[in-house]
């Protein structure tokens, strides 16, 4: 019997115990007092959320702005013949021949100028004889002249006397005139002479520079790109060039820029081209376009390039132009919020937010260079963004920043 109600005891309490655990019973009539009283402790608030944050801190800038574009040459000489329709008879370069001013490219037959420059001469020396034999005349028409003058001046006396008949006087008197007309003639003669041998020296320096001309020469150093000519054929500059020439073997990018990043470039600024299949090569920008095109929004400039190795022209390049160079204080990009009153970054003050108005400046490699708002050893939130408010509690997470700075 005993035994019997002490099996029930056990089950009660059991059964209570179940009960308290499920909340049908209070637990202060079944449990021990610590017990109890822990259960009744408030819960603790949870932490703040964390949040990633890097320092503010001074680095280099250097901002660049990517160019593509193709090899050209800087000057390019188009090389034809002085004189038309002569065969070539021989060509003495080719194709990417380092040239030489004045260095014969190639020869044109010339055996018809050197026979009108023989006939030219014979015509010369003809002149010369005339011209002499135009002298003599001269020569002899003054001493004529002379006579008939002296004839005519003793005839006057001798008429006013009575002493000669008037027919005589004629007769000295127009022989004198005569004589006066053979001496004009005469130096006519000379004169007519003289411009014929005049007429055939100016063709015979016609001829001589025809004849130097048959040999095609470089007008200037450089380097031979395009050879358009064979043996045997005509002369001519109606169609393409005979030789195209690299002038003094300049060769630079042809480079095309976004409309925005073009007022960034000037002339001087340096550059890095990478040209497929000989790397990098230093250049300089040497020329910015003033004009942009209008259906491409996008604008020219040239970069001069500083290459040991041979360039050719027509290849594909790419390059970096450093714009600007500075050093001020760097904090992602990610961390600048833009909005209508201008860029802010939020600040963490003693694990609280605060939001604060910057001026940017150079931007590279995926840092802004704050101009003003933030001083040294600032914290910033690294990736800013609406979800944070001003005032609310973080927990900061600091984030490695390296210092600067690529292409953007």
């Amino acid at each position: 019997m005993k035994r019997a109600v002490l099996v029930l005891v056990l089950a009660a309490v059991a059964i209570a115990g179940g009960l308290a655990a499920t909340g049908y019973l209070p637990v202060s009539g079944w449990m021990s007092q610590p017990a109890a009283q822990a259960v009744e402790q408030p819960a603790q608030p949870p932490p703040p959320p964390a949040a990633s944050v890097v320092k503010v801190e001074p680095a280099e800038f250097i901002e660049t702005v990517m160019v593509t574009g193709t090899l050209v040459p800087r000057d390019e000489i188009l090389v034809a013949p002085e004189i038309e329709g002569l065969r070539v008879i021989e060509v003495l370069v080719e194709e990417g021949d380092r040239v030489k001013k004045g260095q014969i490219l190639a020869r044109l037959v010339h055996d018809t100028l050197d026979a009108q420059l023989a006939q030219n001469g014979a015509l010369i020396a003809k002149a010369d004889a005339a011209i002499a034999q135009a002298r003599s005349t001269i020569v002899q028409a003054e001493a004529s002249l002379k006579e008939a003058h002296n004839a005519l001046e003793r005839a006057k006396p001798l008429r006013q006397s009575g002493h000669i008949a008037e027919s005589i006087f004629d007769q000295r008197e127009a022989a004198a005139r005569t004589a006066e007309a053979a001496l004009v003639a005469a130096r006519d003669g000379l004169k007519v002479a003289e411009a014929e041998k005049t007429h055939l020296e100016a063709q015979r320096r016609e001829l001589e520079w025809r004849r130097a001309n048959t040999d095609v020469k470089a007008p200037a150093d450089g380097i031979v790109s395009r050879k358009n000519v064979r043996v045997g054929s005509l002369a001519s500059s109606v169609s393409d060039a005979m030789f195209r020439i690299i002038a003094r073997g300049e060769v630079e990018l042809d480079a095309e820029v976004p409309e925005e990043q073009l007022a960034r470039m000037k002339s001087g600024q340096s550059a890095i081209v990478t040209i497929a299949g000989l790397g990098e090569v230093a250049g300089t920008v040497r020329l910015v376009s003033p004009e942009i095109d209008r259906a491409t929004r996008l604008g020219r400039v040239r970069i001069s390039l500083k290459s040991t190795e041979p360039l050719r022209i027509g290849g594909f390049a790419r390059g970096t132009v450093v714009t600007a160079r500075g050093r001020g204080l760097s904090v992602p990009a990610s961390a600048v919020l833009y909005g209508q009153d201008g860029a802010t970054v939020q600040v963490v003050i003693d694990g609280r937010v605060s939001t604060r108005s910057v001026k940017t400046g150079l931007r590279a490699g995926g840092q802004v260079e704050i101009a003003d708002g933030l001083t040294a050893g600032d914290v910033v939130i690294a990736r800013a963004g609406t979800f944070l408010r001003d005032g609310d509690e973080v927990r900061p997470v600091f984030e490695p920043v390296g210092t600067v700075s690529e292409v953007q």
